[in-house]
């Protein structure tokens, strides 16, 4: 192990900005957002990527946190690993998804860690790990096909085990959430419990609606409905990754407009993105995947679990499962499908929040982790 600190050249900023002033912009028809990411917005997004945006004042509020180079066999996988003050504090694995990275847990790292200075019980503290799946931000692309969730978490597990933990707890959403629940089936001797903010179940091939609430029906049939139109970039991530990776690795244009889409569609707000996530914040997540040239290897993830030749998912997860819905979240599956699955000892409804919580609601998300996680200490 190594300690790292995120310094990006000086010259790989420059390029940026070069590149940003020569963008191509193509035309727009039709209302903004209907044929995908808005022009307007994306101009101006841009304009402040180039202007405005302070690299290095990120660069510095990510550095604040201690941060690994841990070798794991053919990975490279960097980490921030904050501990509490706490003697008693629990380990917690915070795993993040696509088309995130380490920067989602900004605000609420301190919230787990250091309870307390939020008006929380320090009896609730946690030390953190949060890693880069690896082809996401800081941590070394996989060099050989085949790097899909299952073997995410058999990596992850190792890594918690080469930092020196035994018995922790592990979260996470999107990616994550896979990760996570790969996890409590394959960790399940060192696993407390998980949490999830987003959880893949699929319906019960006998009568799927036995059991689900009406307002449970509601819901399903609304995000479905909305999910139907919001599944494109799944199936070109899923089959041309490659494809697609020369664009987005190339103009930062185009790589902003393929991700501030999602945080734009996947978000909860009245109209602007940046009611639910700041424009640095966003403009943070973006630049790690252009200054790492990681975009490529992240959409891989998506061809690799298609491709994957086992199961998608455990058939069982015994390790105590606790999951959060947030209002906002891509899917709303009924608690009896959960409960098929998980064993499920917690299952509650933040008022509000999108698919990126850690980043919308920081405080909530932190909360609702250490309200699920007490009992299991």
């Amino acid at each position: 192990m190594q300690n790292f600190r995120i310094a990006i050249p000086d010259t790989d900023i420059a390029d940026l900005q070069e590149r940003l002033d020569r963008t191509r912009w193509p035309d727009q028809v039709g209302d903004p957002w209907v044929y995908g990411t808005d022009s307007g917005y994306l101009k101006d997004l841009c304009d402040y990527w180039r202007h405005g945006f302070d690299w290095r004042a990120r660069e510095a509020a990510l550095n604040r946190f201690p941060q690994l180079l841990v070798p794991l066999g053919d990975h490279l996988v960097h980490c921030i690993h904050q501990r509490s003050t706490h003697d008693h504090a629990e380990p917690l694995l915070i795993t993040h998804g696509w088309p995130g990275s380490v920067a989602e847990f900004e605000q609420i790292i301190e919230r787990l860690t250091q309870p307390e200075r939020f008006g929380a019980d320090p009896q609730d503290a946690f030390h953190v790990v949060c890693p880069s799946i690896p082809g996401y931000g800081f941590s070394r692309a996989p060099t050989r096909p085949g790097f899909q969730p299952r073997a995410c978490a058999e990596l992850f597990r190792s890594l918690m085990a080469t930092l020196g933990y035994r018995r922790w707890f592990a979260q996470g959403g999107d990616v994550g959430a896979a990760v996570t629940t790969w996890l409590g089936a394959l960790a399940a001797e060192e696993l407390k419990g998980i949490h999830l903010n987003l959880v893949f179940v699929r319906p019960p091939k006998e009568d799927p609606m036995a059991g689900v609430t009406d307002t449970e029906r509601r819901r399903l049939e609304e995000r479905t409905a909305y999910m139907d139109g919001e599944v494109g970039y799944q199936h070109i991530q899923g089959t041309k990754p490659q494809t697609l990776g020369y664009g987005l690795n190339d103009s930062p244009a185009g790589l902003a407009a393929w991700i501030a889409e999602k945080f734009h569609k996947w978000t909860q707000h009245s109209g602007n993105p940046e009611e639910a996530v700041s424009r640095d914040h966003l403009l943070t997540n973006i630049s790690i995947y252009w200054f790492t040239r990681t975009i490529t290897s992240s959409v891989r993830m998506y061809y690799e679990s298609r491709h994957y030749d086992g199961r998608p998912w455990p058939e069982r997860v015994n390790v105590p499962t606790a999951v959060a819905n947030f209002p906002g979240e891509l899917a709303a599956p009924p608690r009896v499908w959960v409960e098929r699955t998980f064993n499920l000892v917690h299952w509650s409804h933040p008022p509000r929040g999108g698919h990126f919580a850690a980043l919308e609601q920081p405080e909530l998300l932190a909360a609702d982790i250490r309200t699920a996680f007490r009992p299991l200490r």
